[in-house]
């Protein structure tokens, strides 16, 4: 353990090394993701034995422990085309993007925050009036009951309108302009944390795991 921890030492920052600036995925026994760190935080569960490694590399997503995956670093001379490493005074070593905790670590979620854009994802980019898609500059928030009549600006009283749609129905109650709504609006259940977290910068080895809906184009 004493020479991994070394090795390890190095890769994350030692004399002799640099270390990239990359995330890293952490899945836990379920191979639910549950976090996403830092390469020196990911070397450091590594060595401590709380993680092994998933290889991405091979398309079989084999799991390594820290001494197999040192082996599989020195092995791979030339690295995988997709591959990074790091170089440390002795090796170099593949760069994981992937870990497999050894302890079950629950599935943290992250409220989804209320604004206009979370408004437009909830309904699908649809006005909640006339059932139509719309692009994104064609799309405005309408309050079902009017602010004018106490109506609250919330997930539970906001819909998806389409501009067209939102100057027939003006500040009327949606039967008084002759309109039904498509949906009831609801608060939407709280996502994962890590997709929240992830944000746009996600290797294409994470989508299967992060379970990610590709967005709707805003032109």
């Amino acid at each position: 353990m004493g020479t991994l921890r070394q090795r390890y030492g190095e890769a994350c920052g030692g004399e002799g090394a640099r270390t990239p600036n990359r995330r890293v995925l952490v899945l836990n026994r379920n191979w639910q993701a549950v976090n996403i760190v830092g390469l020196r935080r990911a070397f450091s569960l590594l060595w401590q034995d709380h993680a092994r490694v998933i290889n991405t590399f091979t398309g079989d997503y084999t799991v390594h422990t820290a001494p197999e995956w040192l082996e599989y670093s020195m092995a791979s001379n030339p690295p995988p085309p997709q591959a990074e490493y790091v170089r440390t005074i002795r090796m170099h070593i593949i760069l994981p993007k992937i870990l497999l905790l050894r302890e079950f670590d629950r599935l943290p979620v992250s409220e989804v925050k209320f604004n206009r854009q979370n408004v437009f994802e909830r309904d699908n980019y649809t006005c909640q009036y006339s059932g139509r898609t719309c692009k994104v500059k064609d799309l405005t928030l309408d309050h079902v009951i009017p602010r004018e009549r106490g109506g609250r600006t919330s997930w539970e009283n906001i819909v998806t309108c389409s501009r067209e749609m939102n100057a027939v129905k003006a500040n009327r109650l949606p039967h008084e302009a002759g309109l039904r709504l498509v949906r009831k609006p609801a608060r939407p259940k709280a996502r994962p944390f890590v997709s929240v977290a992830a944000g746009s910068d996600v290797d294409p080895s994470w989508t299967q795991f992060l379970h990610m809906e590709k967005e709707k184009s805003a032109s």
